[in-house]
């Protein structure tokens, strides 16, 4: 049984390499280089040397680390920034492999190959992690290394006391004593206490929508004191939704909504997308557009129903002769509860501002809440601007946060809080969270998440979002509190059984237990460890098991 426990649990420790696996997949095989006449040809990937021109079409992702030097574009880049919002790239700007290009079409100079490049950073930063995982101790190992020798010896000793006080009985009675305590004391439920209450433990996470990796994932999350979380798709929707619309031309919002609706929905761009969307579920109709006119990360502009409507930047405005000064305190202000917002011009007149955000999910400030008050600290730790990350802390109450930070930074962030002694866990959902993810204690991954992240995590919350980290936490907790019970039940029925089975009551009552009965009581003690875990199954549907 002891032997079980341990395959059991070597078995669910075993790392997956998916996760590095997925990483890799992710760089297109071939790209297209650009010769000097020109012309594109498609060549592989690990060709390419520094100084090559590639050119990447829209959908297509971008094969290598690069600057841009021809086209305009918008880059989603949350695979190494965490950023929900799609980055405007044009001359001059960086590129990096593995990220999607969405608008336009860019040629860009490669500056960086093979191990150099970003990706191939958090491919490293991600096995070293994996590779680094001590296993934690399994209490029943440590327990069973001093225990079965004790009952070896214990056993020894009723045999020779028997033989040594009863010669005439012959060594027959000895034997039969020294058998007795051998079966009585076998650790079957001791063998039993750890894999028992693991099995039914995930097995319950499972129903729940909670799967945990191991028994050793369970034992570290029952520890838990520091969570640290992503932003992006975690405690955000991540996805960016229309979230304030101010009007100062006297047409009202959903007027003017309509205006902006119609000339964004042009746009390819995320952020117009959201606008459009936004527009339409605050019931504005769009129309028809003319004169549509685009410029990369700066804004757009069209003619609806004979009013040219300019939406963009505060500059862009400014170089068509608007001055936005009138509502630059407002957009301030939006910007520091974090939003983006887009000025608005109707005719040459300044006439409002949209703003977007990616809003905190419903239910992250009451989870928050509640792992605070299970007496853990919580942090963001993200790759999106700091004003933003902030912004979105300080709504859901968190007060510490770490902001701007790179994918091989976050899994130094975690390393950082281990070294302090802190029990950490690692919540996030991107691939940029892969490496940190891998490098707590426990790695707590969104199962709307990147397969990536999934593959990197000790534990997935496949349903309800981080609404279920709580639970996971709960459950863990739980379920060493019954491993606990188990191996308390199975020392105490081994310290009052042994004396029994070593004839301790026989000079008062005469009363020996036979090997037989000994094997029915050992038995038992199994059962009892085997009910006492199932008590797991009601964990959610009625009070949690409590300590002894």
């Amino acid at each position: 049984f002891v032997l079980l426990g341990k395959f059991l649990e070597t078995r669910a420790r075993r790392r997956l390499s998916d996760a590095v696996r997925g990483l890799v997949a992710l760089v297109p095989k071939t790209a297209r280089r650009v010769t000097a006449d020109g012309t594109a040809t498609d060549v592989a990937v690990e060709s390419l040397t520094v100084g090559d021109l590639v050119l990447v079409r829209p959908g297509e992702r971008i094969p290598t680390d690069g600057e841009v030097v021809r086209g305009t574009s918008a880059v989603d880049e949350s695979m190494l920034t965490g950023e929900s919002l799609p980055v405007d790239k044009r001359e001059g700007m960086l590129v990096f492999g593995g990220t999607l290009n969405q608008s336009g079409a860019l040629t860009f100079r490669v500056t960086r190959v093979g191990a150099d490049t970003a990706l191939a950073r958090i491919v490293e930063a991600v096995e070293q992690a994996q590779g680094s995982r001590a296993p934690i101790a399994r209490l029943a190992d440590v327990v069973s290394a001093y225990f079965v020798p004790i009952v070896i010896g214990l056993a020894t000793i009723t045999l020779i006391v028997w033989y040594v006080a009863d010669p005439t009985a012959g060594i027959a009675v000895a034997v039969e004593r020294f058998v007795a305590v051998l079966v009585l004391a076998c650790p079957c439920a001791l063998g039993l206490a750890t894999p028992a209450a693991v099995a039914v433990g995930t097995g319950r996470g499972a129903e729940l929508g909670i799967l945990v990796k191991g028994g050793a994932v369970l034992e570290a999350a029952s520890r838990i004191d520091m969570v640290l979380l992503d932003k992006t798709g975690t405690v955000t929707e991540g996805k960016p939704t229309l979230t304030d619309v101010i009007d100062t031309s006297g047409r009202g919002e959903v007027a003017l909504l309509a205006l902006v609706g119609t000339v964004e929905r042009q746009s390819e761009h995320p952020v117009a997308q959201a606008i459009v969307n936004g527009a339409i579920d605050r019931g504005a109709r769009l129309g028809d557009v003319s004169d549509f006119l685009m410029e990369a990360g700066a804004g757009v502009q069209g003619r609806v129903q004979g009013v040219t409507v300019r939406i963009g930047t505060s500059a862009w405005l400014a170089g068509a002769g608007v001055s936005t000064a009138a509502l630059d305190a407002s957009a301030d202000e939006l910007a520091s509860r974090g939003r983006t917002p887009s000025f608005v011009a109707l005719d040459g007149e300044l006439a409002g501002i949209v703003a977007i955000a990616d809003r905190p999910a419903a239910e992250a400030k009451k989870v928050i809440a509640e792992l605070k008050a299970m007496g853990i600290d919580v942090a963001m730790v993200t790759g999106d601007r700091k004003g933003t990350a902030q912004a979105v802390a300080k709504e859901l109450g968190i007060e510490r946060v770490f902001a701007e930070v790179r994918p091989e930074d976050k899994a130094r962030v975690v390393a950082e809080e281990r070294a302090k002694g802190r029990t950490v866990a690692m919540v996030g959902d991107g691939i940029n969270d892969a490496p940190a993810l891998a490098g707590a204690h426990v790695g707590i991954a969104i199962g709307t998440g990147t397969d990536i992240a999934v593959a990197a995590a000790d534990i997935a919350l496949l349903r309800g979002g981080i609404a279920s980290l709580p639970t996971a936490l709960k459950l863990a907790r739980s379920t060493l509190r019954t491993i606990r019970q188990n191996l308390f039940w199975a020392f105490i029925y081994n310290i009052v059984g042994i004396p029994i089975a070593a004839g301790a009551l026989y000079p008062v009552t005469g009363w020996l237990l036979s090997p037989v009965l000994a094997s029915a009581a050992m038995s038992l003690s199994s059962v009892s460890v085997l009910a006492n875990s199932l008590r797991l199954r009601r964990f959610g549907r009625t009070l949690e098991p409590r300590h002894v």
